[in-house]
């Protein structure tokens, strides 16, 4: 993973750019909370900028249950980490290579905004950014487990989501091989995930609500 993302980077770097808060207990996931916006000439900056606050949640929930004698959990969570910060190192490389005049913090579209025009973009506030990291509340240490599990299992949904979105939306073929990779692997952590639950007696039906969005089509 780690080889392949490095290598992703070094070719990205010379290839040209082509709110409601939402908790990770909620077993409905509103795909307005990870929405960028339309396709145009700046919605892979809008992508990156949205797909880093999603992937930082995930590094935030994974600490909490990192040193947890739950098997399996304190790994999968330590494996999480470390494949969503490499992500979001090669998406920050991106980012500069591809939008140096970018302001520094997060954009998001404004309101009727044009996609192609990067003076319609603004700071992504606060509950925007809550929204696609997926936070939701602090777990106590009785209920981290489960909160660590269905939280991630919702947070990777989201993930999801946002990778088809760009699969329909982008041209950047950089962003495409990052949203099929996102895909194929939060897709089969979506199944250990599940795997831990039933293991603690928790089987869901909303644990499959995202058993579409495991396709790359």
């Amino acid at each position: 993973m780690r080889a392949a993302l490095s290598a992703l980077v070094l070719v990205a770097l010379l290839t040209p750019g082509a709110q409601a808060q939402v908790g990770p207990h909620q077993h409905h996931l509103h795909s307005h909370a990870h929405d960028v916006g339309p396709a145009g000439r700046t919605y892979d900056l809008r992508w990156i900028d949205g797909m880093v606050q999603h992937h930082t949640g995930a590094l935030r929930m994974g600490e909490f249950v990192f040193d947890i004698g739950s098997p399996g959990v304190g790994s999968l969570a330590k494996e999480i980490w470390r494949d969503q910060a490499q992500e979001i190192k090669a998406m920050g490389q991106w980012r500069k290579a591809w939008y140096p005049e970018a302001p520094i913090d997060p954009v998001a579209l404004r309101d009727g905004g044009d996609p192609d025009a990067m003076a319609d973009l603004i700071r992504m506030d606060p509950a925007q950014r809550q929204a696609m990291q997926m936070l939701g509340s602090t777990p106590t240490a009785a209920t981290r487990v489960t909160w660590f599990l269905e939280g991630m299992l919702h947070h990777h949904g989201g993930a999801l989501l946002m990778a088809h979105d760009a699969l329909a939306k982008s041209s950047n073929p950089t962003i495409r091989r990052l949203a099929r990779t996102i895909i194929v692997t939060q897709r089969q952590e979506i199944i250990r995930l599940r795997r831990m639950l039933q293991r603690d007696g928790l089987n869901k039906p909303q644990y499959h609500q995202y058993d579409s969005l495991f396709s790359l089509n």
